[in-house]
């Protein structure tokens, strides 16, 4: 028998019944399917994506969001309002004729799923069902509880997850699938472990089950946690617990100790059922591994879909010099080879492609040559949106030293995170104050898919500037690095791994308070960014370069796919047994 370490990836290798469900409360699938927030959802997406390209057999859910999530408007203040995006899933997908049902508050509530084919470069094909309760014979309320992504009270989110977790793994069972993993992507969808225990017991009362039944769900599940804060985690009061999901089923939910401060905690509830567990980045597992210090958590860092965000100029630009990326991502390697002045002129056709857009949107008119910085993302407070304008002075020194600085912000805040929709209005505000010939601020409505594709392939510079440890991941910095731009940021989530200091950008260094690292920020752009871009053309498409060598050829979902193939779907020891 050849030693782990030396065994050849071979999807051959799989049990011949080795089929995966994966769960997932919003996945990026389609750019006309409003079906995601964010950064949880374009991982799914990006996941799924390499998933069919690699031919791995898996099966997704999750919710149809028949109102999507937001369309965001900002007033000329920076003030957020919402409007709800309607869509019908038949212009997408295929309506599957298997129904099953859920208890909601003693409630009984039908759902049905919507399939979409997720289609892989050689045709293989992960089939994703959306789950609706929106049907007749459910009453008002419950025929919207699949229309909101994050909409709602904590209320609203529990009576989801149950249609989710259970109403998922029993629409596995109805649609004939035999599944032997369920990935559980994040804690929104733990409770398909109820679903399965119930399944193992035959319909008996909970209270029957032995550790014999516990282990053999366990045995089925995987978890991946992005969540690197208690307060991310779903948590649920025991009386929420009681009415809406029932006594019984809570009871042995505390007796299994899945509540924490008296709370039902979902994370603590998917660790507990999972015999493997993972969080999204080195940093993030060990900071996942302080908060639930019983439990061992792998890592499994992060990526995204190479051909899905490499930009057009830029895949012509490779195909022309080494096709084979497309077939496997680890030949992005051989960037590192590209021509100088190719890189530098496909870079700029996609900027004057995000300058145009900028143009469209605001009426402002940005200057190609003037080096651009791109900040975009979740409007957060803990990812300091305004670090940037912690001395408007220095700033416009900077921007002077440059020949110009253009700045482009872009990014969406909870309907409910008042902290958040401040932000926004705080950057615009600043924008207005700090803006003049030389130094160029603009904050750009409704960021989604289409919009940050050009962000990321478009800009010079792209910078996050989060609070410690609180950045799981993050994956837009690896898009940007796709199309080779290099990122300046704070050393968290996945930049610890992707940072090599002046080849695939600048670390922000760590400082005692935001004033220090806000220092660092400018000294970087003073002493590095500016004079390299200034100067230095042939010099900056070399960082280029080596950035799309370096971190796009590790930074992508193929990579990431196959090492949950190899570590939580089936480990090298479970496939020698089956």
């Amino acid at each position: 028998m050849q030693p782990e370490s030396s065994k050849p990836f071979c999807y051959e290798s799989f049990p011949s019944s080795g089929l995966v469900a994966y769960f997932s409360m919003e996945i990026a699938i389609n750019p006309g399917m409003p079906t995601y927030s964010g950064g949880l959802g374009v991982l799914a997406g990006d996941t799924l994506r390499s998933a069919a390209d690699l031919g791995v057999p898996l099966v997704a859910f999750t919710l149809v969001h028949r109102k999507g999530y937001f369309q965001q408007h900002l007033d000329e203040k920076g003030l957020q309002s919402e409007e709800i995006q309607p869509w019908n899933p038949s212009d997408f997908c295929t309506e599957e004729k298997a129904r099953v049902t859920v208890s909601v508050e003693d409630r009984i509530v039908t759902v049905r799923c919507w399939r979409y084919d997720m289609v892989g470069r050689a045709g293989h094909v992960v089939p994703i069902y959306l789950l609706d309760t929106d049907m007749e014979e459910n009453t008002g309320w419950d025929r919207g509880l699949t229309d909101h992504l994050y909409g709602g009270d904590t209320n609203y989110r529990l009576e989801q997850e149950i249609v989710l977790g259970m109403g998922g793994a029993r629409m596995a069972s109805a649609l004939g699938h035999k599944v032997n993993v369920h990935h559980m992507n994040e804690g929104h969808a733990a409770l398909l472990t109820l679903a399965l225990l119930e399944r193992q017991l035959g319909g008996g009362p909970l209270n029957g089950a032995t550790e014999a039944d516990i282990e053999e769900v366990r045995n089925q599940c995987v978890f991946t946690t992005h969540t690197p804060v208690p307060a991310g985690h779903d948590r649920f009061s025991t009386e929420q617990a009681i009415r809406i999901l029932g006594g019984d089923r809570t009871a042995r939910l505390e007796l299994m100790g899945c509540f924490r401060d008296e709370m039902l905690n979902m994370t603590l509830l998917a660790l507990r059922f999972s015999r493997y567990a993972n969080g999204v980045a080195m940093q993030h597992a060990k900071v996942s591994r302080a908060m639930f210090p019983e439990f061992a958590i792998d890592s499994i860092t992060n990526g995204v879909h190479a051909p899905t965000w490499v930009s057009e100029p830029i895949q012509k630009m490779m195909d022309a010099n080494f096709s084979s990326w497309r077939r496997d991502n680890l030949y992005l390697r051989n960037a590192i080879d590209l021509p100088e002045q190719e890189i530098l002129s496909a870079h700029a056709v996609n900027k004057v492609a995000l300058l145009a857009e900028v143009t469209r949107r605001t009426g402002q008119v940005f200057d190609p040559k003037v080096l651009t910085l791109g900040f975009a993302r979740r409007a957060a407070t803990y990812k300091r949106a305004t670090l940037l304008f912690t001395d408007p002075k220095r700033l416009m020194e900077i921007a002077t030293a440059a020949g110009g600085l253009q700045i482009i912000y872009a990014g969406k805040a909870h309907p409910q995170d008042e902290p958040g929709k401040a932000l926004i209005q705080k950057v615009v505000e600043d924008a207005a104050t700090f803006s003049n010939d030389l130094l160029r601020i603009v904050y750009l409505e409704n960021y989604d898919w289409k919009l940050g594709a050009i962000l990321t392939a478009g800009v010079d510079v792209w910078v996050n500037t989060p609070r410690r440890p609180y950045e799981a991941s993050g994956t837009s910095g690896m898009k940007a690095a796709l199309n080779g731009v290099p990122s300046l940021s704070i050393l968290d989530g996945w930049w610890i791994e992707g940072c090599i200091e002046g080849f695939t950008g600048w670390a922000i260094e760590d400082g005692a308070d935001d004033a220090a690292e806000a220092d660092s920020l400018y000294r970087k752009l003073e002493t590095a960014v500016v004079p390299l871009y200034r100067d230095t053309p042939e010099k900056w498409a070399r960082l280029m370069r080596t950035t799309l060598a370096f971190n796009g050829s590790y930074f992508n979902t193929n990579r990431m796919v196959k090492q949950y193939i190899r570590n939580s779907y089936y480990p090298v020891k479970l496939i020698e047994q089956a």
